[in-house]
């Protein structure tokens, strides 16, 4: 399994850096304080943001008959999540009611950590007790998993990419890097399913590359129906934007990966106790998207912050395609070399990121190099922190507690920086 982790993992990386840097990327032009001026208008571009532009999307399709709108990928991911908990609740009554509440009999080829069964008086379980055909339920068993597993993932990674760059994530489910990306999860999940084979693994393994096939061409179609037309400009990315953000994905990342833990592994008995912690992330997260909802319009960037933003964009974008196998690559591959590929996605995303900076901004090099290195120290050793301080849990705990704390530091810094130049002469840029 180790070599067709690593394989995938250098794959994929490539098969990122050949279609991820080829794709443009859309800028809008911003100022920071002082006279604001317009850009020149472009008779081929869409309308301007706000309430304006809004109308004059609705306006700039006459004719056009009324499109059948599908949810978005955060809609679409809390139906696939549904679906997954109403089937961990057939597999807890098919276990009660046809192997005695005993998970031994699968649990048995898999590592420790899984079946952890709910109590018998919690509301759902009590189905067991009335449903009339028990053994019908046998297909919910890893089956349903392997089915709904890479959706899930690819759902997710869309949300993330739509909170950051609506046209960004369009783009990306419109480009071979969906295909790539879900053959590149399909690829690893098959390998772990092959390392835990088991008497299910041959419909898994059968099910997952029916998934590969189907998912991709469905989770396009969802894309362009979702949002029929040319999609808007991105909304500037300020430093209060890029904040949002980072408690957006920091909330999510925790309710995903205490969705993988209940329901993917199939403990739903850890839910109850889990339930504070779930309405805490969802409140941080609705309140995150409310208030980046009204800042879509709000203060401008500087060049630092600019280049912050770019480089979310950057490292998203390359790192779609290899998440999953440098993700795996840790615990299943060779850690150096899924290290060595997260760096490299990070290290080309920043290039990317400065030269489209430097493009945008009349901006001296040196100085925002300088100011960029002092974000990268401070960031540093914040990320330490705050992975040391969430270590002792799943690794992504502390990887993600990492990188938001990074993140957050270096912003931190790059305002600083930016207002002080900010009062010396203004400065356009593009994020």
């Amino acid at each position: 399994m180790q070599l067709a982790v690593d394989g995938t993992v250098v794959v994929s990386v490539l098969l990122a850096l050949a279609l991820a840097t080829r794709l443009p990327l859309a800028a809008t032009a911003r100022w920071l304080p002082g006279p604001r001026a317009e850009p020149p208008a472009d008779p081929s571009a869409g309308p301007p943001h706000g309430v304006g532009a809004r109308q004059g999307r609705r306006r700039s399709a006459p004719g056009a008959g009324p499109s059948r709108r599908v949810p978005g990928p955060l809609g679409l991911l809390g139906l696939l999540v549904g679906a997954v908990l109403l089937n961990q609740i057939a597999v807890v009554v098919y276990i009660r009611r046809v192997h005695g509440g005993d998970p031994g009999f699968v649990a048995r080829y898999l590592p420790p950590g899984w079946f952890e069964l709910p109590a018998a008086d919690w509301p759902p379980t009590r189905l067991a007790a009335h449903w009339p055909w028990p053994e019908a339920l046998a297909g919910s068993v890893l089956r349903v998993q392997a089915a709904l597993e890479l959706p899930l993932v690819l759902l997710a990674f869309a949300v993330v990419l739509r909170w950051l760059d609506d046209r960004l994530y369009r783009q990306v489910l419109a480009s071979p890097l969906l295909v790539v990306a879900a053959l590149a999860y399909t690829a690893v999940f098959c390998a772990v399913e092959w390392d835990l084979r088991n008497p299910w693994t041959t419909d898994d393994l059968l099910i997952r590359c029916a998934s590969a096939l189907v998912t991709p061409p469905l989770l396009a179609a969802a894309a362009r129906r979702g949002a029929p037309g040319r999609p808007p400009d991105p909304a500037p990315l300020s430093a209060g934007r890029l904040l949002l953000f980072l408690g957006s994905l920091a909330s999510f990342g925790g309710l995903v990966l205490l969705a993988y833990d209940t329901l993917l592994l199939y403990n739903l008995g850890r839910l109850e106790a889990r339930l504070p912690f779930v309405a805490g992330c969802a409140l941080v997260l609705a309140g995150c998207r409310a208030a980046d909802r009204r800042l879509r319009t709000g203060p401008d960037a500087g060049p630092a912050v600019a280049f912050l933003g770019h480089a979310l964009r950057r490292f998203l974008l390359l790192f779609f395609a290899p998440a999953l196998a440098v993700r795996y690559g840790v615990v299943f591959g060779t850690p150096a070399l899924a290290a060595g590929a997260g760096l490299l996605l990070g290290a080309v995303a920043a290039a990317l990121a400065l030269r489209d900076t430097l493009t945008a901004a009349a901006a001296t090099p040196g100085r925002l190099l300088l100011r960029l290195a002092a974000a990268a120290v401070a960031g540093t050793a914040a990320g330490r922190v705050a992975a040391q301080v969430m270590s002792g849990g799943y690794y992504e705990t502390a990887l993600l507690a990492a990188a938001a704390a990074f993140l957050a530091v270096a912003v931190g810094v790059c305002v600083l920086g930016d207002a002080r130049d900010a009062r010396r002469s203004p400065v356009q840029v593009k994020v």
